[in-house]
């Protein structure tokens, strides 16, 4: 449209772009809200410590069923292959809340089921 000096009327297109920067910015934090939810989650179900490699696929899946049939009731919170204890050991958190570490060997036998003591070093 052209303005009574002759000018092409600008306020239509400047908008646009806002629009796409906005429609940016919060696509952006969708994202990064995402990612930070997942990686929480992944943190929780799999250990916490940064020297704990994680139980992953169908051994994961086998040792978590081994330690929750063997406790008959409670939900993974943890998990670790080459524990000091034993070649898995399964944190399962009982429906009372007391958590429990499900030590099993490589054939995925129950070691033994221990409560979980939290060291002077761990921040849970």
């Amino acid at each position: 449209m052209l303005t009574m000096s002759g000018m092409a009327r600008t306020a239509d297109t400047q908008k646009e772009p806002y629009m796409n920067s906005k429609a940016l910015a919060i696509g952006g934090i969708v994202v990064v809200g995402a990612a930070l939810a997942i990686g929480g989650a992944v943190t929780a179900s799999t250990g916490g410590d940064d020297n704990e490699t994680p139980i992953t696929g169908d051994a994961l899946t086998r040792a978590s069923a081994v330690a929750l049939e063997h406790l008959g009731e409670g939900r993974v919170t943890e998990t670790e292959v080459g524990d000091e204890d034993s070649y898995y050991e399964v944190e399962v958190r009982l429906d009372d809340g007391r958590e429990v570490d499900v030590q099993l060997d490589e054939q995925f036998n129950v070691v033994s089921a221990n409560p979980d003591t939290p060291d002077k070093n761990d921040n849970d």
